[in-house]
C-alpha cells in the first residue's frame, strides 16, 4: 500500500516527455468552455469597459483636458481594455479551479497522464487565449469611436500576453486557495479590485505623491496597463525596459509558484 502510495503521486508522470496530445486536449477543452459561453465571457467585457467609457464621457467629456499629451478618451480607452485582460484572465482559471472542485470533476483532470507542470500551464495559456479574444474584441469595437492607433505591436502583443499569463497564474493560485466560492470572492473584491482601480487606468502617475508613485512601481498590474497603454499613444509614465524585466521575474515567479501549490495538492479536494 505504501509503495502504491509513493508510485502514484498527484502531479506525477509515470512516463517521460511531454504529453502533448493531452496538453492541447486540456487547453481546447478549457478553450471551449469560455467559448461556449461567450455572452458572458467575451461580451459582457465588452459591455462592462464601454460602460466605463460612456460614463466618464458624458460626466467628463474633453474637459479634463490631455493626459501624457494624448487627448483623455484617448488616453483612457487602452486602460479599461486592459483592466478587462487581466480581470477576465484571473476569473478564467480561478473559476475553473473553483468549478472543478465543487462539481468534484477536477479529478477527471488530475488523474489524466499530465504533469502538475502541463496541467497548470495548459489552464494558464487557456486564460491568456481568452484575455487576447477579449483583446481583439475591444479594439476592433473601441476603434469605431476613438482614435486607437497601434504605435507599436510589440508591446501591444507582449504586454497582453505577459499580463493575462500572470493573472491567470494568480487565478490559478486563488482557486486553488479558496474552499468555496465566498473566498474567491474575498479574494477578488479586496485584493484583485483595489490592485486594478489603483493601476492607472484614470489617471497618470504625475498626479500621485512622490511615496504612491514609487509604490505603483511595484504594482505589477500598473506596470501591465501602463505598457499596454503605451502600445497606443507612444508615451509612458515609466521605463517600458524596467516593466518588462520586473514583469519578466513576476510571470516565472507566478507559475513557479502554481506549479508548486497545485503540484503539492494542498486543498485540491474542496
Amino acid at each position: 500500500m505504501v509503495e502504491l502510495k509513493n508510485k502514484y503521486k498527484i502531479g506525477v508522470k509515470r512516463f517521460s516527455g511531454v504529453n502533448w496530445v493531452g496538453f492541447f486536449g486540456l487547453w481546447e477543452k478549457e478553450c471551449s468552455r469560455f467559448c461556449v459561453v461567450w455572452q458572458q465571457t467575451i461580451l459582457s467585457p465588452l459591455v462592462s469597459a464601454g460602460l466605463f467609457l460612456l460614463v466618464l464621457y458624458l460626466a467628463i467629456g474633453n474637459e479634463r483636458g490631455e493626459v501624457l499629451n494624448t487627448p483623455f478618451m484617448t488616453f483612457l480607452a487602452p486602460g479599461l481594455i486592459c483592466m478587462q485582460i487581466c480581470t477576465q484572465a484571473f476569473s478564467h482559471s480561478s473559476s475553473s479551479f473553483m468549478i472543478g472542485k465543487m462539481q468534484n470533476i477536477l479529478v477527471d483532470t488530475i488523474m489524466a497522464p499530465l504533469s502538475a507542470a502541463e496541467i497548470t500551464l495548459a489552464i494558464i495559456l487557456a486564460s491568456v487565449t481568452r484575455a487576447a479574444v477579449i483583446a481583439i474584441v475591444c479594439i476592433g469595437f473601441f476603434s469605431f469611436f476613438i482614435d486607437l492607433t497601434i504605435n507599436n505591436f510589440l508591446l501591444l502583443i507582449f504586454f497582453t500576453l505577459i499580463g493575462s499569463f500572470i493573472l491567470g497564474a494568480l487565478g490559478l493560485m486563488a482557486g486553488q486557495y479558496s474552499e468555496k466560492y465566498d473566498h474567491l470572492s474575498a479574494i477578488t473584491n479586496f485584493i484583485l479590485t483595489p490592485l486594478t482601480f489603483c493601476s492607472g487606468t484614470f489617471y497618470s502617475l504625475d498626479r500621485l505623491p512622490e511615496i504612491l508613485k514609487q509604490i505603483s512601481l511595484f504594482n505589477p498590474i500598473f506596470l501591465i496597463i501602463n505598457g499596454f497603454r503605451t502600445s497606443f499613444i507612444g508615451v509612458s509614465d515609466c521605463s517600458i525596459t524596467y516593466s518588462i524585466i520586473f514583469l519578466g521575474i513576476i510571470c516565472f515567479a507566478s507559475w513557479l509558484a502554481a506549479f508548486f501549490l497545485f503540484k503539492s495538492g494542498y486543498r485540491i479536494k474542496s
